[in-house]
């Protein structure tokens, strides 16, 4: 939110809040201002909810793509240790 105030001057703010206030009336503008609470704080919930739920995919992706490394490192070290092995064998 923060973000977008950077984008308006005080006196542009000023303006649209006139603006409201004669298009709206005083007496809906607090109800405006609820609704919009509302709606920033679960756009704000579904925002984490997401994030939340992308790094539980991802960190299972993670450990899948670790495991794997581990696996053809382990694997790699096995066959380097088996080459140097036949070539010491074949030096006597």
């Amino acid at each position: 939110m923060g973000n977008v105030l950077l984008f308006v001057s005080g006196s542009e703010l000023v303006l649209v809040l006139l603006l409201a206030l004669l298009f709206f009336g005083a007496n809906s503008i607090p109800e405006i201002a609820r609704t919009l609470g509302k709606g920033m704080r679960e756009f704000k919930k579904a925002t984490s909810d997401i994030q939340k739920e992308f790094e539980n995919h991802t960190s299972d992706l993670k450990k899948d793509v670790n495991n794997f490394t581990d696996s053809v490192n382990s694997e790699s070290n096995k066959l380097s240790r088996k080459i140097e092995e036949e070539l010491e064998d074949k030096k006597q």
